[in-house]
């Protein structure tokens, strides 16, 4: 049923057109472990009709900023703002500052460079006037000491730069988070419901740090920056701790599922985070190929040809599908 044509090597994790186009079959057939998304995402209740017609409100964004902040532990001498997507953030930021240099902590997420080199910045090795930091880094799972970044944050702050920390995989892991630090002057932090909510769809990101930088984005970002169902969403799930408690655990055993299923197959794990498990093997392409043909469909990397990236699922068929085709895979390169 799928062909075994050449791998395609996306920006990011997701777009299963591109694998159908590429392998074939039908997109309810496919298993997406590329993203690095919670696969047991946060239940939403249906909607009721005024929360479809309404704009929102100050007192929708009171709301949802608060429960931002409960969840999260920012500091009430911080600011926050709600955007569609930290992606859209990403975008945003480079434009506010006439700074002309960033230094990017990497391989990391894309749309970092593509964003601020999109705005006109030069992309320098060490000492660029922003500096970005994504923690725990996607997709290596490294991990910055609290310390090192915050003493960044305030010598960037002296020159008149700041830090952008990306902390879209630390909901797994809150205690790493610098969010209680998101009031020192010359840190900007950014989060999002995608991965450990699991509500990618909702696009819904948000944006923590000192006054005056969060003043200035929310003057770019317009009166309505997020559709009434999507604060909505947003405000009952961060106002749930009991649910995030939970699949913290729970996420933790899917997990270490994962990494035992990997690990048998003697393929070298280099990184993880609490939504994903990076691997490296010299057959890496092949052991892409191989899933793609069960329509399993995994993260490759253009600039790593022996990284994979396996994001984690919540089905026990899906787990044995893989052993299967690392089984598979394995025997392959042997011959």
């Amino acid at each position: 049923m799928f062909s075994s044509m050449k791998t395609l090597f996306n920006q990011h994790g997701g777009k299963i057109d591109s694998a159908v186009a590429s392998y074939g079959g039908k997109k309810t057939e496919w298993l997406d472990l590329s993203t690095g998304i919670n696969p047991i995402s946060y239940p939403l209740s249906k909607f009721k009709k005024n929360v479809w017609e309404a704009l929102p409100d100050d007192e929708t964004f009171r709301n949802v900023l608060s429960a931002a902040k409960l969840f999260w532990n920012v500091p009430t001498s911080s600011s926050i703002l709600c955007s569609s997507g930290a992606s859209a953030l990403i975008a945003l930021i480079p434009f506010l500052y006439a700074y002309r240099t960033v230094t990017i902590e990497g391989p990391t997420y894309s749309e970092h460079e593509a964003s601020f080199r999109n705005a006109g910045f030069s992309l320098i090795p060490k000492d660029g006037d922003v500096q970005i930091v994504v923690n725990p880094n996607n997709p290596d799972g490294r991990v910055y000491e609290r310390e090192i970044l915050l003493q960044l944050a305030d010598e960037l702050s002296q020159k008149g730069g700041f830090l952008l920390l990306d902390e879209a995989f630390i909901d797994c892991n809150p205690a790493l988070s610098l969010m209680a630090s998101a009031d020192v002057k010359g840190l900007v932090i950014l989060r999002s419901l995608g991965k450990f909510f699991g509500l990618a769809g909702l696009r819904v990101g948000f944006a923590a740090g000192h006054k005056d930088i969060i003043t200035s984005l929310r003057h770019q970002i317009g009166p309505w920056p997020l559709a009434t169902p999507s604060i909505t969403a947003a405000t009952y799930a961060l106002n749930d701790e009991k649910w995030a408690h939970m699949h913290r655990r729970e996420l933790a055993v899917l997990l270490d599922r994962m990494q035992q299923i990997l690990a048998a197959s003697q393929i070298k794990i280099i990184g993880r985070t609490g939504l994903f498990i990076t691997v490296s093997d010299p057959d890496a392409r092949a052991l892409h190929a191989v899933l793609a043909g069960q329509a399993i469909w995994v993260r490759a990397f253009e600039y790593e040809p022996e990284w994979l990236r396996f994001g984690l699922t919540a089905d026990e068929t899906v787990f044995r599908k893989v052993t299967a085709c690392l089984i598979k895979w394995r025997r392959q390169t042997k011959d």
